[in-house]
């Protein structure tokens, strides 16, 4: 099999050009802004990048601990399959994780195809909007609205169909930097298979917020997720509001403890006092002690926290 490596200057008109001309497209990284793609055709490979020398790393980039708060910005950049990603970690945590806020604007059917991760932890949360999504041995596709959020083990074939206009989600992904891989043998839905199936220790898990209730947490109330049990003890997701008194956050001896403000406002207590409006978001060291406090009635956050990954 032949291989050549194609530099360009910008990625995407390039591979919409070789795309036309009968390329399949096989693989994408990184998602949020792509730079490197991998096309086939006629016993041909064709490693198209705009960044000479980047490859995907085959072990965990080391985890860099570092308190970040990032402002809400309409300042997006275009990433894959046309969605807008804002990136709201841009230090990475020395590369270990990503966390995205994905905006389609217009709506409407999303030139999406069949695909999969190679990652150690992702999920996706719908912060407006609804989109409806297709996952393999999950049945039908299905439509995801405000709250509700899918873990998407690694390696799990899945496709974005359609969406609202004005669709937001947050998407949280271990390594920052992973590939996309096309599977174009699959077709999607492929019938029930085996929902209880798990991928690399970890099995696909959809919570739905209208059928979950709140339940008490630190000094106001919770939507737990289920993460922790399908992830194998990794990770832990869940939407969290006031009720009138702070929320203490206990110190965390895992890695990632990362917040977004889903709406509301409040005032963050860590490294001095930063007011949070709708869309702003954070990263709190381990083994801090952090908290909340006078958060608005409408204040919801999103928390997600991971163990030590090594």
């Amino acid at each position: 099999m032949t291989e050549i490596e194609l530099v360009c200057t910008e990625i995407a008109p390039a591979l919409d050009l070789l795309r036309s001309a009968g390329f399949r497209l096989d693989l994408v990284y990184p998602a949020d802004s792509p730079h490197t793609a991998v096309l086939a055709k006629d016993g041909s490979t064709l490693r198209l990048t705009s960044r000479p020398g980047t490859q995907l790393a085959e072990e965990l980039a080391p985890f860099k601990p570092e308190f970040v708060v990032t402002r809400a910005s309409e300042d997006s950049g275009a990433g894959r399959a046309g969605m807008l990603y804002r990136d709201l970690i841009p230090s990475r945590l020395g590369g270990r994780y990503i966390a995205s806020h994905i905006r389609i604007p217009a709506g409407g059917p999303v030139s999406d195809w069949v695909h999969y991760h190679l990652v150690r932890f992702q999920m996706i949360y719908v912060r407006s909007g609804w989109v409806r999504v297709v996952y393999e041995d999950q049945g039908e596709p299905f439509v995801m609205e405000a709250g509700d959020l899918v873990l998407q083990p690694p390696g799990i074939r899945h496709r974005v169909l359609e969406s609202s206009p004005g669709l937001e989600v947050v998407e949280v992904s271990c390594p920052a930097l992973h590939p996309t891989f096309a599977d174009h043998e699959m077709e999607l839905p492929n019938g029930l298979g085996d929902p209880k199936r798990t991928y690399s220790g970890q099995r696909f898990l959809r919570h739905v917020a209208s059928r979950t209730s709140w339940t008490w947490f630190s000094s106001g109330e919770a939507q737990e997720t289920g993460i922790h049990e399908a992830t194998g003890g990794i990770a832990e997701v869940r939407t969290i509001r006031a009720a009138g008194a702070p929320l203490v956050f206990p110190r965390h001896d895992g890695e990632l403890v990362f917040g977004f403000v889903l709406s509301g406002t409040a005032r963050l207590d860590s490294h001095g006092d930063h007011p949070l409006a709708p869309s702003d978001s954070f990263v709190i060291p381990p083994g801090e002690q952090w908290a909340v406090a006078d958060a608005s009635d409408d204040f919801r956050l999103l928390q997600v926290g991971t163990a030590t990954l090594d």
